[in-house]
């Protein structure tokens, strides 16, 4: 027959070993000799956390440095279009001096810009639409610059160009809650699309000069492919 007591007591013995294990960890850490193992257990630690942050940290590197570049070629392909873009929602800006929208002097801008060979002063004014999939422009003007503003919809801006090798011309597209500012020297194609599928693009061209579309002095249909 088994013995009731002794069960008992075996059943107790589990407990107390684990409670003299903890005690016998907690009295070799208070010596001397532990500091090396909880140092070692330390730096084990840390090189676990920087393993797991260096990915991270690298990507975020990476991807600052590819916003970067992006933002650095935009701004050349921008000069080749002699062109500056600014947001039409940011404020304070070049352009957004209050909180009732944008207002600027496209002549004023474009020199301020760095924008070369625009229009010297407005004497003659175009204010316009561009439907979505139309075209405006594709022609040279020979006897006037011209400064654009054109804004609204997603919207190509071509402007010819002999240092762009291969194409002639450089390209850009401004977006939809962007407000463009372009100039076109005397004799310079240019063409303004409206590739945004459902908005209009607005525009305005200055011209400091009267243009007559019956004389010899406008060559249209510069590019074929627009």
């Amino acid at each position: 027959m088994a013995n009731p007591r002794r069960t008992s007591n075996s059943g107790s013995e589990a407990p107390q070993t684990q409670y003299l294990s903890f005690s016998s960890v907690v009295y070799f850490l208070k010596k001397p000799q532990a500091f090396p193992f909880l140092l070692s257990i330390f730096v084990f630690l840390t090189w676990v956390s920087l393993r797991f942050q260096q990915p991270n940290h690298v990507s975020s590197s990476q991807s600052e440095h590819s916003s970067e570049q992006g933002r650095q070629w935009k701004m050349e392909a921008d000069r080749l279009a002699n062109l500056v873009r600014f947001s039409s929602r940011k404020f304070p800006s070049d352009i957004i001096k209050d909180e009732r929208g944008w207002l600027l002097n496209p002549v004023t801008l474009a020199q301020q810009a760095g924008i070369s060979g625009g229009a010297q002063s407005c004497v003659s004014v175009h204010l316009g639409e561009i439907r979505p999939g139309a075209v405006r422009g594709n022609h040279r003007h020979r006897s006037c610059n011209e400064t654009f503003v054109f804004w609204g919809a997603e919207t190509k801006f071509r402007l010819e160009n002999e240092a762009v090798v291969g194409k002639s011309y450089s390209e850009v597209t401004i977006g939809p809650e962007e407000v463009a500012v372009a100039a076109s020297p005397s004799g310079t194609a240019h063409a303004l699309i409206n590739t945004d599928p459902s908005r209009n693009t607005f525009f305005l061209g200055c011209q400091d000069g009267i243009v007559s579309y019956n004389q010899s002095d406008t060559d249209f249909h510069v590019w074929k492919d627009i």
